[in-house]
């Protein structure tokens, strides 16, 4: 739900509860998907507007239907949530990527602390991976790499077999969510060095911003570019 829906727009019946979904939507309230996969809500409990924010208003109500920001399926008439709109990626070839979950799924295996996937405008997703240094130790002695040598962590064997890992990690996601392009480093997001939020969110502008050269880097290569 949302506050702007007084505040319930759906929900999972104890007797028919499917914990991916977020439920069925309640009586009198209506939902459809726009084109370019937001989830719209129209009810009688949808707010008029904004207190005296009438272009806020506007933007948010459009011919009674609520844009609720988040990118959603509905089957079966029950609503699954995929993402949030503005923290969607659209490649140059326009397909559309949800990179919290792709994240979410890579951060599982243990080599891995931190992940942001990459690839607004570009033909495919690239990741910068913040790796744990215990597991970096085992991993690059696996592939008689010297895990203290800090050009290891971007040797072409290295990347080779973490991109093989991560397509492991990825496979349940359709092919256009394949990451073709990693770069590592053992530095963690903090919130001391601006890369995180107080509440352990991506603060995605600035580790892009820290990173530009090296996200350039990721797709110089001819098979990357093609």
């Amino acid at each position: 739900g949302l506050t702007e829906t007084s505040p319930v727009i759906s929900a999972n019946r104890l007797e028919n509860n499917i914990p991916s979904s977020v439920g069925e939507p309640l009586p009198g309230v209506d939902v459809r998907i726009e084109r370019n996969g937001e989830l719209l809500v129209r009810s009688p409990g949808v707010m008029l507007g904004y207190w005296k924010r009438p272009e806020d208003t506007r933007e948010a109500i459009a011919d009674g239907w609520l844009h609720t920001g988040d990118i959603a399926e509905i089957k079966d008439n029950r609503i699954y949530i995929r993402g949030r709109l503005k923290d969607i990626l659209v490649t140059s070839t326009g397909e559309k990527v949800s990179p919290t979950d792709l994240e979410t799924s890579i951060i599982l295996d243990p080599l891995f602390n931190q992940a942001m996937v990459v690839g607004e405008g570009r033909p495919c997703l690239a990741a910068l991976l913040v790796l744990n240094p215990a597991e970096w130790q085992v991993f690059a002695s696996g592939l008689n790499l010297d895990p203290e040598d800090p050009s290891s962590l971007q040797s072409p064997i290295a990347t080779k077999e973490v991109i093989k890992k991560i397509a492991v990690l990825l496979k349940k996601f359709p092919a256009h969510a394949r990451v073709r392009s990693v770069y590592m480093t053992l530095e963690p997001w903090t919130v001391e060095n601006g890369m995180i939020t107080a509440t352990m969110k991506l603060k995605r502008l600035e580790i892009e911003k820290k990173f530009v050269e090296q996200i350039r880097k990721l797709y110089v290569r001819s098979d990357i570019t093609a």
